[in-house]
């Protein structure tokens, strides 16, 4: 018997002429027969492919150069031995073009400027929750994907741009229009409350006036009764 680490970093994979025999080994020393077993480890930390100019076509057929990066790990080290040989470089090939795939089909469905827009997050999110499920038979956890940049050929790019200022021009109008009707309302209500003060201050008015010819006939009428010979003479 012999023995063999396996560092916190790293899976470990036992194997017994050529066939796994253990994959779930925690951090520590543990024990292997010699000729009969060998060990391969792999590494749990995040890898990363960076994938520099990919031509991808929208739903217009307008050809964009995309650069894009992954982040990935060895989810379960058994499937991953079993789909790739225990192979990085051809694991790592086989994830790229499952998210080169999944790009390809988001991409044919949305416009250039969809692409490049405030949608671009939920462009990847899609992305990104399809490249998990398709890498999972791999052994593998697609951690993210990123596009990092977006060129145009000159045509495509004029076009972007017309189209991203007729679309600013119309929400500016829309504002515009917004402000235009709140300030007529506001205009409006302001007109009926000072149409309904303007009311009620001359109803308020007429009450006071009327309140106060009444209060002078009632003295006047009190004085007179008290002072008849007075008034009679005058």
């Amino acid at each position: 018997m012999s023995l063999f680490s396996v560092d916190e970093r790293e899976f470990a994979v036992k194997f017994r002429f050529g066939e796994i025999v253990g994959t779930d080994y925690e951090p520590g020393l543990h024990f292997k027969i010699p000729i009969v077993n060998n060990v391969s480890k792999y590494p749990r930390r995040l890898l990363a492919i960076n994938n520099p100019q990919e031509l991808f076509l929208t739903a217009e057929k307008k050809n964009l150069l995309v650069d894009f990066f992954i982040e990935w790990r060895i989810l379960n080290v058994q499937n991953f031995y079993r789909a790739s040989g225990g192979d990085e470089l051809i694991a790592a090939q086989r994830l790229l073009e499952i998210v080169k795939d999944g790009i390809r089909a988001e991409f044919a469905k949305r416009t250039v400027l969809e692409v490049v827009s405030a949608e671009r997050r939920e462009l990847m999110d899609e992305m990104l929750s399809k490249a998990q499920t398709n890498a999972l038979p791999l052994g593998i956890d697609v951690v993210d994907v990123r596009v990092e940049r977006i060129e145009f050929s000159d045509d495509v790019s004029e076009s972007v741009f017309n189209r991203m200022r007729q679309e600013r021009a119309r929400i500016a109008a829309e504002l515009r229009a917004q402000g235009a009707e709140n300030a007529e309302r506001i205009r409006a209500e302001a007109d009926r409350e000072r149409t309904v003060l303007l009311a009620e201050a001359y109803r308020d008015a007429e009450i006071l006036r009327g309140e106060g010819d009444a209060t002078a006939a009632e003295i006047y009428a009190k004085a007179y009764d008290k002072n008849r010979e007075f008034y009679s003479f005058h």
